[in-house]
């Protein structure tokens, strides 16, 4: 396999530092608030460079949330990382891997991902579909662990899978949308651990009480 050449590195280096840059950007002050001019700033780049690798703002954007959503992605398939684990053990890891956002960085946990969902999903058809993409790829994964905890362990009531799925990731995005508003990061974390006990109540095991072990009294 041929290596990349320098300018080929120096070109992907570049492209990385203005997706970072409009991740940080919009972050703190959204789409709308956030422009090319700033990017440019907030990387140390030219337009030039900038419109040699984008078409424009809502390219990058899109750019920026598809790097997040694999980002994320990557960070959270740790807790499925062994196939053989037990899929309840598995929904445990996750949920330690998303608090773990919120205990270990300085600033907000906050999700590119929701955030342009948020502001852009009524005004914005494709990048409606390209939040929604993201939200369905991580949904689906809960729901495949969900499903096989089902048919590995006795639940004590019927569920759906993919309505407690959806369930999940509506409560660790609305999560993080409250706490930014109260400015409470602790509120994540206590909800993640009710969710934690939640799932642990579907399933008769004893697994149960090991997994809702955080939830505070």
């Amino acid at each position: 396999m041929k290596k990349p050449t320098t300018h080929r590195r120096q070109s992907a280096a570049t492209q990385a530092k203005l997706v970072a840059a409009t991740q940080r950007l919009m972050l703190r002050q959204g789409y709308a608030a956030t422009t090319v001019d700033q990017i440019c700033a907030e990387a140390g780049g030219t337009k030039g460079g900038f419109f040699h690798h984008f078409a424009g703002k809502e390219a990058i954007c899109r750019a920026a949330v598809d790097a997040w959503g694999e980002m994320g992605m990557r960070l959270y398939a740790e807790a499925w990382s062994d196939a053989g684990a037990d899929p309840l053990d598995q929904l445990d890891s996750l949920f330690d891997i998303m608090i773990s956002f919120t205990t270990t960085r300085d600033e907000p946990c906050l999700c590119m991902v929701g955030m342009m969902s948020q502001e852009l999903a009524l005004t914005n058809p494709a990048m409606r579909a390209v939040c929604a993409g993201h939200l369905t790829t991580w949904t689906r994964q809960v729901v495949r662990l969900l499903a096989e905890a089902k048919r590995r362990h006795r639940p004590t009531a019927d569920f759906d899978p993919e309505q407690v799925g959806w369930l999940l990731n509506s409560i660790w995005q609305g999560s993080m949308l409250i706490a930014k508003t109260r400015q409470t990061p602790a509120l994540i974390v206590g909800n993640l651990e009710l969710a934690r006990a939640y799932v642990a109540g579907l399933f008769a095991t004893r697994r149960r009480r090991r997994l809702a072990r955080r939830v505070p009294a």
